[in-house]
């Protein structure tokens, strides 16, 4: 758990033509580096995991945003949780937000995207690539399909060492991904990362990743 005295996250409202989209912003004291969360499916802005990961972020100086990538009522038609091309959009959209904010332009923008959102983030910045400068992967980063190739935002994939069937998928998109990259095996974690210490590892990492490459 965390020990140090961090700013908490404040309530916003994202919309994207006529639908809403709550999230919560964190900003640090003099940040520059803003990092946008894309969940996973069947999850939202409240996971407790990704708000594990952005606490530990803005820990570090970076700022954080989740935001539901889908409304109430999209989220309960379980096809449209794996709507990866919509999934990106909502994320793009997210990102010309965050520039429409005068006093967010001049920040570093970084992506964390966690199971089917890793997904979309990758997507994503391969269609920015002037403008995401780092993205950070737990998940499912092979459903991004040919876009993998045209990433070019430095690219950290993360995955359990117990979590078989992902990993082979992680060995698969690193291959072909085209950017700078490393692939993180969190040691005897499966799928979720619920193992003693295994997100705690995750969220280090993914300051790491963000600190280092997220100028």
């Amino acid at each position: 758990m965390m020990t140090t005295d961090i700013p908490a996250a404040a309530e916003v409202e994202l919309f994207f033509g006529a639908s809403r989209h709550p999230g919560l912003l964190g900003l640090p004291d003099d940040c520059c580096r803003l990092v946008l969360f894309a969940h996973g499916s069947g999850s939202s802005r409240l996971s407790r995991r990704n708000n594990y990961v952005a606490e530990s972020l803005r820990e570090r100086g970076i700022g954080t945003l989740l935001f539901d990538l889908l409304t109430e009522e999209e989220d309960r038609v379980y096809a449209r949780r794996f709507d990866i091309e919509l999934l990106t959009e909502r994320l793009l959209a997210a990102t010309a937000w965050v520039d429409d904010q005068p006093e967010f332009r001049a920040m570093a923008i970084g992506y964390f995207g966690a199971s089917t959102g890793a997904a979309a983030a990758l997507k994503a910045a391969a269609r920015l690539p002037e403008r995401v400068g780092a993205v950070v992967s737990r998940g499912r980063p092979d459903l991004a399909g040919d876009a993998l190739a045209f990433v070019r935002a430095p690219t950290l994939l993360i995955v359990g060492g117990n979590d078989e069937a992902v990993l082979e998928l992680n060995e698969q998109a690193y291959a072909v991904l085209g950017a700078v990259r490393e692939l993180s095996i969190v040691p005897g974690a499966t799928h979720l990362f619920e193992e003693t210490g295994a997100l705690e590892q995750v969220a280090e990492l993914a300051a790491d990743w963000f600190c280092s490459h997220l100028a």
